[in-house]
């Protein structure tokens, strides 16, 4: 997988793990993709969307040229991290 899709991937898998679709459901993360989408919160929704994009925008032969602009802007970090405080 290219690079510049990685960090919406990232961010999808996040948004799924702690969905109500796989928390309270019980259901897999690709069961949950393929057929409760409707389930699934809007932040996760949009990341599906921007994901297949991105992924849709490397075969793209019109933006081989130009770079993957989709994916390459977004940076995740996950929520789950300890942010230390920074240091005066």
């Amino acid at each position: 997988m290219a690079s510049s899709c990685q960090n919406l991937v990232a961010a999808l898998k996040d948004c799924l793990m702690k969905s109500d679709c796989v928390m309270k459901q019980g259901n897999l993360p690709s069961d949950c993709l393929k057929h409760h989408v409707d389930d699934l919160p809007e932040e996760c929704r949009s990341l599906r969307k921007a994901t297949f994009e991105c992924k849709r925008g490397m075969l793209d032969m019109r933006k081989r040229m130009r770079g993957n602009i989709v994916g390459s802007q977004f940076e995740y970090t996950s929520q789950d991290r300890k942010q230390t405080p920074p240091i005066p």
